[in-house]
C-alpha cells in the first residue's frame, strides 16, 4: 500500500488508509459529516476500546497493533477521522518524506489524536528547519507550513566542512559540489561570525574573487586565504578598512603578483610582507652586494 503520493509543487500528499472503512476525500461540510464533540468522544472512545480490545484479545492485542495501530487511532479512523491529506508548503531542500517522519504522520494514526504541538517539536528540531506550523482541517487533513534556514555559508572544523544558516547553525555536511560557491570560514567560533566575513567580502571589490576563505584566529580576528595560497592578516579592528586598503594596494602597487606569502596588515599606518625563501634569498644577496656608502658608514 503506498504511503504518500505528492508534487513538488503544491505539497498536496495523500496517505493510504488501512481498512475499517477507509473513505474518498470528503466534499462535505463537517457539520454534515461529524457529530458536536467527536473529538471529546473520541477520546473517551478510544480510551474505552483500547481497555475492551485488550480484554478481549489477551495475547491478540500486540498483533492488532501491528497490523493496525493503536486501537483509540483505529476507531477514529473508522468513524472517518483519519488522515487523508496532508498539505505541506514551504519545502525548498527538504523532501516530503523528511518532513512526514519528523512530523510523525503514517497511516496508522488518526487525526483526532494527532498531537500538532509534538509534531512542530519534531519538525522544528530538524537543523534545516526554522520555523515550523501544524494544523489539523477537519475531518481528514493536516496542513504544514515550512520556514527553512537558508545555505549561507560553509564552515570547516577539524578537517570536516558543513553548511551553515546566516545565524551559524549547521544544516549538514558537504557532500557534493552544489554548495561549493559559498563562502568558507574556518576555525572554531567562525560559523558564528559568518556574517562578519560576507560583510568584508563586499568591501573587498575587485579582490573578492581572488579570496579564497577566511580563518577566525583566537575568535577575535580573520586571516584571509587568497586563491594563490597567499595569507593576508587582517585587524580585530576596522577590518573593512584594511581589506579597501588592500585592494587599493592590489589594484595599484600589483602587490599580490609579488613574491611575498604573507602580507600583514593589522598596523593601520603600515603593511608588512613576507617574502617566499627564494625572494628572501635574493633579497639577501642583494643587499650583501650592495656598494657601501663612502665614509665607511654601514
Amino acid at each position: 500500500m503506498p504511503l504518500l503520493v505528492g508534487e513538488r509543487s503544491g505539497r498536496r500528499l495523500f496517505l493510504g488508509l488501512l481498512p475499517f472503512g477507509a473513505r474518498a476525500s470528503v466534499t462535505l461540510p463537517l457539520h454534515e459529516r461529524v457529530p458536536a464533540r467527536i473529538g471529546w468522544a473520541l477520546a473517551v472512545g478510544g480510551l474505552a476500546i483500547t481497555a475492551v480490545t485488550g480484554a478481549a484479545l489477551g495475547g491478540h492485542i500486540e498483533s492488532f497493533r501491528q497490523s493496525f495501530g493503536e486501537p483509540h487511532h483505529a476507531l477514529a479512523r473508522a468513524v472517518g477521522l483519519g488522515v487523508e491529506r496532508v498539505t505541506i508548503s514551504g519545502l525548498v531542500e527538504l523532501d516530503e518524506g523528511e518532513v512526514l517522519h519528523a512530523a510523525g504522520i503514517n497511516p496508522r494514526g488518526s487525526l483526532a489524536f494527532f498531537d500538532v504541538n509534538e509534531a512542530r517539536r519534531g519538525l522544528e528540531s530538524q537543523p534545516l528547519v526554522r520555523e515550523a506550523s501544524v494544523r489539523k482541517l477537519y475531518p481528514g487533513e493536516i496542513a504544514i507550513q515550512i520556514k527553512e534556514r537558508e545555505p549561507y555559508a560553509l564552515w570547516q572544523l577539524d578537517g570536516e566542512i558543513s553548511i551553515i544558516s546566516s545565524d551559524g547553525t549547521v544544516i549538514d555536511t558537504l557532500r557534493d559540489g552544489r554548495f561549493a560557491h559559498l563562502p568558507l570560514v574556518v576555525g572554531p567560533g567562525a560559523n558564528k561570525r559568518a556574517r562578519d566575513y560576507v560583510a568584508l567580502l563586499a568591501e573587498a571589490g575587485t579582490l573578492r574573487n581572488a579570496i579564497r576563505g577566511a580563518t577566525l584566529v583566537s575568535e577575535r580576528r580573520w586571516t584571509l586565504k587568497m586563491t594563490n595560497g597567499l595569507d593576508v592578516r587582517l585587524p580585530e579592528e576596522n577590518a573593512d578598512e584594511a581589506v579597501r586598503r588592500l585592494e587599493r594596494f592590489a589594484r595599484d602597487q600589483k602587490l599580490l603578483d609579488k613574491d611575498i606569502i604573507a602580507i600583514d596588515m593589522r598596523q593601520p599606518d603600515r603593511v608588512t610582507v613576507r617574502l617566499t625563501e627564494e625572494a628572501a634569498a635574493a633579497r639577501a644577496e642583494m643587499l650583501k652586494n650592495r656598494p657601501k656608502p663612502k665614509g665607511g658608514a654601514a
